[in-house]
């Protein structure tokens, strides 16, 4: 499994455990609800800034969010 796709499968976990719709975390994190789902299927390569939106958006920190991705 590629990279994208397991930090995509690690966002749709923790953003589910915040119990938050895509919708609900792109409006927290400033991102389009699009790029989200794109994310969350591996499809995107997204940026550092990008990241730490999504982290600070969950209230965990960026290493949480890295956690277990190799």
């Amino acid at each position: 499994m590629n990279v994208q796709t397991q930090l995509g499968m690690r966002i749709k976990y923790l953003r589910k455990e915040a119990k938050m719709s895509q919708l609900d975390l792109a409006l927290e994190a400033n991102i389009n609800r699009n790029y989200i789902s794109d994310l969350e299927k591996g499809r995107r390569n997204p940026t550092l800034v990008i990241l730490n939106k999504i982290a600070v958006a969950l209230n965990i920190d960026l290493s949480t969010l890295l956690k277990g991705i190799q």
